[in-house]
């Protein structure tokens, strides 16, 4: 008959062998601020720290965790010296997301994470259970000054590098960036051409013109091309994120040139019409050279008023005589289509002025004459009957 073992040794025979990086899974027995305790069915309590639990150090055990939960972790100490064994989690789950990042690299497989900071240098990005890094020179194909502005948003990217070992799983979103941007710079080439109309949106302004990002491509709408009429400055006009109607004047090879100057808005289309020779017009003085000063008649329409019309006395310079925006009348002494030319005589409005007071001043006059011959003719008729009536 066999010897009768005690409790204790059939208790022993029913625990498990553990040892030093086994993957168990235990039971939830008691959830603190600090750490959690499992029953893995060995003869200690297994203990698993905040620490090796998750990174995050604010995260709330007990609200993460209760009684009675499943878990399945790693063993990292079989006695921690006080007869327990240490536990983690998060290194487990470092363990499985290491393997889903050599599989995502191996495949070039594009990942979607949410960013969990902006550091210094890049930005952490939160992707399942693990971490990636995406060094700031990676996160656009354009320098960011600010890498604040991700945080909390979700983006794409591959990997460029995993290694467990280092702890080092970096990210790369500029690529992602530009090969976007070449598949849209290819289809919006295949489509556009010279004189199409095309909308997009203001992306950087200079003094010599507008950059207008056409989805694909940049445009340039250049200084000269944004009015009919003369610009000083683009930033007067427009700002950064306006959106623009414009036309495709030319495309030489990655390069577009753009046009708000349509023969729809040209001013000089019915200008034969409104600006004939003699027709008396008002504008505004625009801009003053010594030879004269350029009054705009409309948007995209200047006419010169030549310093020898600009009055009947002599005049040094306009500038003596204007200011820039002053409205003045002039008469149009010459409009040459072709040439896109109107000359503007001050002088001419202010001679015939003056021979109309001089012919109004004459005509005063003979009536004034005419009207004394009346009264004088008048005065003889009634003398001479005055005569006859004293001779009867």
């Amino acid at each position: 008959m066999s010897e009768e073992r005690s409790f204790g040794e059939l208790l022993e025979e029913s625990l498990v062998t553990i040892y030093s990086n086994q993957v168990v899974e235990g039971t939830v027995i008691g959830v603190k601020d600090s750490e959690i305790i499992l029953n893995i069915g060995y003869k200690a309590d297994g203990i698993l720290t905040k620490d090796e639990y998750s990174s995050n150090p604010d995260i709330d055990l007990t609200k993460v965790v209760k009684v009675d939960d499943k878990l399945t972790v790693k063993v990292l100490k079989v006695n921690d010296g006080e007869g327990q064994v240490l536990l983690t989690y998060k290194r487990l789950q470092q363990d499985k997301m290491n393997k889903i990042f050599e599989e995502a690299l191996e495949n070039h497989e594009v990942l979607t994470g949410t960013v969990s900071a902006a550091l210094k240098g890049g930005l952490s990005v939160d992707y399942g259970e693990g971490k990636v890094f995406i060094p700031a020179s990676l996160v656009s194909d354009v320098y960011e000054k600010d890498l604040s502005k991700y945080t909390g948003q979700e983006i794409e990217f591959v990997l460029s590098e995993v290694n467990p070992r280092k702890r080092r799983i970096i990210g790369d979103r500029k690529q992602l960036i530009v090969a976007k941007k070449k598949e849209q710079q290819e289809a919006l080439f295949a489509r556009i051409e010279p004189g199409m109309m095309v909308e997009g949106t203001v992306k950087n302004l200079t003094d010599f013109g507008a950059f207008i990002d056409l989805g694909g491509a940049d445009g340039l709408l250049h200084i000269s091309e944004m009015s009919w009429g003369r610009v000083d400055d683009p930033k007067k006009l427009f700002k950064v994120g306006d959106h623009v109607s414009a036309m495709i004047k030319d495309i030489s090879g990655s390069r577009i040139a753009l046009t708000m100057k349509l023969e729809s808005n040209n001013p000089w289309k019915n200008a034969a019409e409104k600006y004939q020779k003699d027709t008396v017009v008002t504008g505004k003085v625009a801009r003053m050279t010594d030879f004269g000063a350029f009054v705009e008649l409309e948007e995209g329409i200047d006419a010169l008023l030549h310093v020898s019309q600009i009055a009947i006395e002599h005049v040094e310079k306009p500038s003596d005589v204007f200011t820039v925006g002053q409205e003045i009348t002039a008469k149009i002494v010459d409009f040459n289509e072709e040439a896109k030319k109107i000359s503007l005589s001050i002088k001419a409005l202010e001679l015939e002025n003056k021979k109309r007071e001089a012919a109004d001043a004459e005509a005063e006059a003979k009536a004034d004459s005419e009207e004394t011959a009346s009264d004088d003719a008048a005065d003889a008729v009634a003398e001479a009957e005055d005569a006859t009536g004293d001779l009867e």
